[in-house]
């Protein structure tokens, strides 16, 4: 192995799934010379194989509902606030004690507790609710 494998693999390790293309820019070798590397160092062993890594659902995204309410504020300026938010999936203004429904998708409990005190300090917010999503039974949503 020389310089230009070992950083054929370093590239690989960062992404399996970049170009050919690719990595040849990056070592200034062609597109034939990169694939004929990779080749020989999937034949000798040097590279193993190739692997997809999933996350167990358990360890998953967590989905949480906001019930939320707020005074001196439109819904319509909240919701531009909200907007901003890319873990807010869902926002509907709804009548009752409630002003505001949102739907809430995070990598983990600890991003969602962050949302939840940063929702909380929007001026005018002066209650928030949090129902965590336990399972869900029905998604008419849902992409096939």
């Amino acid at each position: 192995m020389d310089k230009f494998d070992e950083r054929i693999i370093q590239l690989l390790r960062i992404n399996a799934r970049q170009s050919v293309s690719t990595i040849a820019e990056q070592v200034s070798l062609s597109r034939s010379a990169v694939t004929d590397r990779i080749r020989k160092l999937e034949d000798s062993g040097v590279i193993r194989g190739y692997q997809v890594l999933v996350r167990d659902p358990a360890e998953g995204e967590v989905c949480a509902y906001f019930d939320m309410s707020y005074n001196d504020v439109q819904c319509k300026d909240m919701a531009r606030i909200l907007r901003s938010i890319p873990e807010v999936k869902l926002c509907h203004g709804v009548s009752g004690d409630t002003d505001m429904m949102l739907f809430i998708r995070a990598p983990n409990m600890a991003r969602i507790h962050a949302l939840r005190d940063r929702i909380g300090q929007i001026p005018g917010v002066s209650r928030i609710t949090t129902h965590v999503v336990m399972a869900e039974y029905i998604n008419a949503f849902a992409q096939s």
